[in-house]
């Protein structure tokens, strides 16, 4: 399934559009069915409530995470550090063209600790899902090497989606007899991505970067906002991902 389908179909199934649908219906049903109507508009209002709410989505995020820790780099278990491709930052006229995003960002942050505390070959992996002419993996060998002075022994630049990512740097990683890894992404998108390489006959150590905290629970962490439902859209994202890959499987 190309990656503009698969983002479409989940479009559908992911707030707000899910919640506008869900309002949209019980407003066709209003005169047809009206106390159908009211409990579907009401639902569709609550959902909207909750999953704007920091509190409730930040809770599921951290559930999907599990508890915050820091890798013994002291003494490395794996052959190798791989870091998942988290988007492209488009145009960008400060750099002189693509570059990554904030999400990769954090990333290759902390692949570069890793790095330098461990002295392990990087391999940085993602492609071009919406076309663009540089991958997402060239965009991060770039900066690791230019900005974070970290060398990067291989970029898999073909993999348009996590499956694709485990995929193409299984064929790479196995070239090289290595078999044992630190996998770098997101805390949120580790539990689904390690599944994913692991199914590739990987033995994957999860290094999670970018935990969700707080600074403290006060009334703002239950005032809605957009971040709030940027997180639970998150969290539904990786649950739906995982549920899809199972059902294939």
């Amino acid at each position: 399934m190309s990656w503009f389908l698969t983002n479409l179909i989940s479009a559908f199934l992911l707030p707000p559009l899910n919640l506008l649908l869900l309002t949209a219906l019980s407003l066709w049903l209003w005169k047809k069915r009206p106390l159908l109507a009211r409990l579907l508009l009401t639902l569709s209002f609550a959902l909207l409530w909750l999953f704007s709410t920091p509190y409730f989505a930040e809770s599921m995020l951290r559930n999907l995470e599990g508890k915050p820790y820091a890798l013994d780099t002291k003494h490395p278990q794996a052959e190798a550090i791989v870091v998942l491709g988290g988007g492209t930052y488009f145009h960008a006229a400060e750099y002189g063209g693509d570059t990554v995003s904030k999400e990769t960002l954090v990333r290759l942050r902390y692949a570069a600790k890793l790095y330098r505390e461990m002295k392990i070959p990087v391999l940085v992996t993602g492609g071009k899902p919406l076309g663009n002419a540089l991958s997402e993996a060239a965009q991060m060998k770039q900066v690791l090497e230019n900005e974070f002075n970290v060398p990067v022994r291989w970029a898999e630049g073909e993999s348009d989606n996590t499956l694709e990512n485990a995929r193409l740097s299984r064929d790479i990683l196995k070239q090289a007899g290595i078999n044992r890894i630190y996998l770098v992404s997101h805390a949120w998108h580790l539990p689904r991505a390690q599944r994913l390489f692991e199914n590739t006959g990987l033995q994957v150590i999860p290094a999670p970067t970018a935990f969700t905290t707080r600074y403290q629970n006060d009334l703002l962490a239950f005032v809605p906002n957009a971040r709030a439902l940027l997180d639970s859209r998150q969290h539904l994202h990786e649950m739906i991902g995982m549920l899809w890959y199972r059902v294939k499987s």
